[in-house]
């Protein structure tokens, strides 16, 4: 479990950050939703110590992240927003570079199983030749997925990744995000905008506005229009379509 103890964070003189007290729960999809600027991506930055923590603490597993002992980059794997790659790789040696905490850079046999494995299970073995600069959209987001997934991280953070995806792409990926849970045993947080991707896939979630915890619960409680007001300061309507909850946004 990722734990915060009152967690706060500033750039400069404005607070991103403020107080926040949260649990995200092993073995789960958990989604993280809000409006631009609610400190989403901010908060997943303090977890993995991209960013200094102003103010509080965070506790992996109930130990600080700022344990000398602990391993981060065996711990937990984080998939930025923003990962344009100038090099001219292939998709093979992108992938391989999730392998870098264990190989430090020369990889060993086991090394090259697992990115084999990742590629085959995210069905994307055939772009091993492929330099990233050749891939489709969708297919450089499952390529950068794998490097991450090869990090065998027990946590892994995921900010925004259907971006630029069309439909057929994002129910693929969050379908293999919530089979790789299953079959591999690690809890993934997600960032999202699309609340009814994440109602059908996600099993818990966490609602930010403007630096603060408004909603932490079951992704059943977060489809609520009350909920959803309160997080978005918009009205937006909840229906139920073949026993699945799905909003319905009007415009004003």
């Amino acid at each position: 479990m990722i734990t915060f103890h009152k967690v706060s964070q500033k750039y400069g003189d404005k607070t991103i950050l403020n107080n926040i007290e949260l649990n995200i729960p092993e073995g789960k999809l958990t989604a993280i939703v809000g409006s631009n600027g609610s400190g989403k991506s901010t908060l997943l930055k303090t977890i993995t110590r991209l960013i200094p923590i102003y103010e509080g603490d965070i506790l992996i597993d109930g130990q600080t992240v700022y344990e000398k002992h602990i391993d981060m980059a065996k711990t937990i794997s984080l998939l930025r927003q923003n990962h344009q790659v100038a090099l001219k790789l292939k998709a093979y040696d992108l992938v391989s570079f999730g392998r870098y905490p264990y190989s430090k850079g020369r990889l060993k046999p086991e090394d090259h199983d697992m990115v084999n494995r990742i590629m085959d299970y995210l069905e994307i073995s055939h772009l091993k030749d492929r330099y990233i600069d050749t891939l489709s959209g969708g297919e450089f987001q499952r390529t950068m997925l794998a490097m991450i997934l090869v990090q065998d991280t027990k946590y892994i953070l995921l900010d925004e990744p259907l971006n630029h995806l069309d439909i057929h792409y994002s129910l693929d990926m969050m379908y293999l995000l919530q089979q790789f849970i299953k079959d591999f045993n690690k809890t993934i947080v997600i960032i999202m905008h699309d609340l009814n991707m994440a109602a059908a896939y996600c099993d818990y979630a966490i609602g930010l506005k403007k630096g603060e915890v408004v909603f932490q619960g079951e992704i059943d409680d977060l489809m609520n229009e009350d909920v959803l007001a309160k997080i978005f300061d918009y009205p937006i309507q909840v229906h139920s379509v073949c026993d699945q909850k799905v909003c319905v946004y009007k415009k004003l």
